[in-house]
């Protein structure tokens, strides 16, 4: 058992990591088998990662067939940042309030971060980063349970990050988004940090439904992201009871 469960783990990790980052398509169609071939792992660990998706809303199952990466619509766009953007106002206005100097210069201090475009390993680092950077200015409003709805939308939207981060390289646009946001902060100018954060909202909005089309467009041509991956590539380690479970799979 604990053998299963740790085989488990790795595939549910990996799998959702390609969710998150959209090497797996949203709205794309997936067979258990197909899983198998791409992962190199047995049909129980497959089973039971994917059970754990569904679970958290990543996948859909498809009786007869398999599995549905869960889609991202154009209103689901749209009102995650109407959401977003009604909490980050709200937190920005406590936080420049309520922030102590120290605090503030926390906020300063991190603002300065980027990514490497076209990496999807940097995107995911970059969105941690970017999380810890929001919600941190949310924590120090002193409303915790306004931090915690920010850090939940944040969450939600990281493959609509990741779809707006594939687009073009804003590296460094989003870098001086960042830092004057902190700035405006440390110089307790609401106004002006109320003016970057929904520009900078509207710019991710703008470029997040931008890739959408085109991924809509593709998905129309019949363009499936279902490339094998090597195993030892993926950080993954073989399952040993693959042969002996592969024919049970269903197609």
């Amino acid at each position: 058992m604990p053998e299963t469960s740790s085989l488990t783990d790795q595939v549910y990790s990996a799998i959702k990591n390609d969710i998150l980052t959209c090497r797996l398509d949203p709205g794309s169609r997936i067979a258990q088998s197909q899983l198998v071939r791409r992962y190199a792992f047995g049909i129980t660990p497959i089973r039971e990662a994917l059970k754990r998706l569904e679970q958290e809303g990543y996948v859909q199952s498809i009786p007869r067939f398999g599995y549905l990466i869960a889609p991202i619509t154009v209103q689901d766009v749209e009102d995650l940042y109407d959401l977003r953007l009604i909490l980050e106002q709200s937190a920005i206005r406590l936080a420049i309030q309520r922030a102590s100097a120290e605090q503030a210069e926390q906020i300063r201090q991190s603002a300065n971060f980027t990514y490497t475009f076209k990496d999807s390993a940097s995107y995911l680092r970059f969105l941690e980063h970017n999380n810890h950077f929001h919600v941190g200015i949310a924590l120090t409003s002193g409303n915790r349970k306004l931090a915690q709805l920010l850090a939940d939308v944040l969450n939600e939207m990281t493959r609509i990050f990741n779809l707006g981060l594939d687009l073009r390289d804003s590296a460094e646009e989003m870098r001086g988004e960042h830092i004057a946001l902190a700035e405006a902060i440390a110089a307790r100018d609401i106004p002006r940090a109320e003016e970057v954060v929904r520009d900078q909202i509207q710019l991710s909005r703008q470029r997040v439904l931008e890739m959408l089309v085109q991924r809509i467009a593709q998905e129309r041509m019949g363009a499936v992201n279902l490339a094998p991956l090597n195993a030892a590539g993926a950080g993954l380690r073989k399952d040993p009871q693959k042969s002996t479970d592969q024919e049970k799979q269903p197609q």
